[in-house]
């Protein structure tokens, strides 16, 4: 029973410690994520300044994790040349081992200081407040949690099993290794796996020798949740991640021979045996940076070789081809194709999220994700393409059409935005929660569902073709959008106050999805207004000459 409540208390003060380490990642984002991410990008100019940042990155962060997936992410977008992403890695690596460093330099007895700190920030209206006050609660935690592993382990001095354990690990390195990797791959936190053996070292019942061997093994694990978290991402993201991993498996294969003389080296030091494990992490990745900074543009070079660009895939555009960006009538009439590809993708999500609506079958909705991703991919990569072709030069006429292009995917774009972020989850709560609208609301929403995707056919047609009087027709229907959508939340309104039980279910679900309707209809009238403009047909105000 007793071995029971120490592992209860063990498990517990490893999850608080996760918890804070989120909740600082959490508060750091928050309060100056915008800040962060630019200082990452644009800190990356030279070796130092990536090395810097990075370790910057971590310290504010608490996660080298996050620090790999944000750079991986700029490199996916070439903000980030693979070499310094690498060199960022080396720094962030070397802020975790810092950051435990501080945590064990015995100052756990703050934590409710500033977890009071944290709470009257956090109370604050200003959002980065709020957020630096979260940060602050997430140290706060970070630093209790460390006195209750410390009380937590107290009773395993004196255990036997235990002994016996730390005593196989202790005659086989491999598996003393690969055990603490498995700890830092689960928690997904080399700190947290580091700071277990922190923990346990100041009980004194783990040698020098087994300490450094832990402590390897935690940087190892440590590197793999990265990894794992890219591998749906791009090549070039799985590059930077998985360059990280090797760096790490090859600093500890040469290391791990040399623990005992490690172990050796730091004891002749003037260091605090139970400090040990935080200055053996410090100490490694000191002398990994300094030892794989050198390789970093060879490493760069391997992962090209070893993840290789990947074949084409449903997000590639078919249509756009740089050589024909000479013949401008040419690139815009692919540009073109390629947008009303990008139509047909949000004409099915709009259809996948009609029939879940209509058959509360959750399987509909599957599909709208993945076609989000391929809708924001395809606009992205149009306008790349006509920036390209504004760059050599275009008539007046084909620069407004090359802006009609852009727009027309902006706004599709926008729309499938609003299909994933809104009319999904909403679609998926009444599902879900098997809720019923009332038969007029039910119909209502119908009509205007049915609407839309006949009105997003029409404007692909006068993307195309530019027809006048479709454009025209398309511009009175968003009228007629106009006025359903503030007739049925009348309606929805009137049966409220008669106390109808079904509309009182769906009150917000109804609105939300009226609203989002509304505003999906906006941005495919957009199409028409071009066409209506150059006619001078087209207003800049609805308001009515007062005069």
């Amino acid at each position: 029973m007793e071995s029971t409540i120490v592992m209860i208390n063990l498990f517990g003060a490893v999850a608080l410690l996760l918890f804070g380490l989120a909740q600082v990642k959490d508060g750091v984002l928050r309060a100056f994520g915008a800040r962060l991410r630019t200082g990452l990008a644009t800190g990356t100019r030279g070796g130092l300044r990536s090395f810097v940042s990075g370790f910057v990155a971590t310290l504010a962060l608490q996660s080298s994790t996050a620090t790999a997936l944000m750079v991986a992410s700029f490199v996916e977008r070439e903000l980030v040349k693979p070499r310094m992403a690498q060199i960022v890695l080396l720094g962030a690596n070397l802020g975790t081992a810092v950051t435990a460093w501080i945590v064990a330099t015995g100052i756990e007895w703050l934590s409710p200081l500033i977890i009071l700190a944290g709470i009257v920030l956090f109370r604050s209206v200003s959002t980065a407040r709020q957020g630096g006050g979260n940060a602050l609660i997430g140290i706060g935690l970070m630093l209790l949690s460390l006195h209750l592993l410390s009380s937590a382990t107290e009773p395993m001095r004196q255990s036997p099993a235990l002994a016996a354990f730390i005593g196989l690990l202790d005659k086989a390195w491999p598996v003393a290794l690969a055990f603490s990797a498995g700890i830092a791959f689960i928690s997904s936190s080399s700190l947290a796996a580091v700071v277990l053996i922190l923990s346990l070292a100041s009980t004194g019942i783990l040698s020098a020798d087994l300490v450094i061997v832990l402590v390897l093994g935690a940087n190892l694990g440590g590197a793999i949740p990265p990894v794992i978290a890219s591998l749906a991402g791009p090549a070039s993201a799985k590059r930077v991640t998985l360059g990280n991993l090797i760096v790490r498996a090859a600093g500890c294969l040469i290391a791990l021979p040399l623990a005992g003389y490690g172990a050796e080296l730091l004891e002749m030091l003037p260091l605090a045996p139970p400090k040990l494990p935080v200055d053996a992490h410090l100490a490694f990745n000191l002398i990994l940076a300094a030892l794989a900074w050198p390789f970093s543009r060879l490493l760069s070079r391997l992962m090209l070789r070893l993840v290789p660009e990947e074949a084409m895939t449903d997000n590639a555009p078919k249509y756009l081809d740089n050589q024909e960006l000479s013949t401008p009538v040419v690139a815009l009439a692919s540009a073109t194709r390629e947008v009303l590809g990008v139509g047909d993708l949000i004409e099915r999500m709009l259809i996948r999220a009609s029939e879940a609506f209509e058959q509360n079958d959750l399987t509909k909705l599957k599909e709208i994700p993945s076609l989000e991703r391929q809708v924001d991919s395809l606009q992205q990569e149009v306008k790349i393409y006509l920036s390209k072709l504004g760059r050599e030069g275009l008539s007046e006429e084909n620069g407004r059409r090359s802006i009609v292009i852009i727009d027309y995917a902006i706004n599709l774009e926008h729309i499938g935005d609003i299909v994933e972020k809104g009319l999904l989850p909403q679609v998926a709560k009444k599902a879900s929660l098997g809720l019923r609208f009332s038969d007029d609301g039910y119909q209502e929403l119908k009509e205007l569902f049915d609407l839309t995707i006949d009105n997003l056919r029409i404007a692909q047609t006068i993307f195309v073709t530019r027809d006048f009087n479709l454009a025209k027709q398309l511009m009175d229907v968003k009228v007629e959008v106009r006025r359903m959508e503030k007739q049925s939340a009348e309606r929805h309104l009137e049966r409220l106050r008669d106390g109808r039980a079904d509309s009182l279910q769906t009150s917000s679900l109804h609105l939300d999805m009226l609203r989002d309707l509304k505003r999906i209809n906006a941005h495919i009238v957009s199409v028409a207004h071009p066409i209506l403009d150059e006619s001078g047909l087209l207003i800049e105000s609805r308001l009515r000459n007062a005069s």
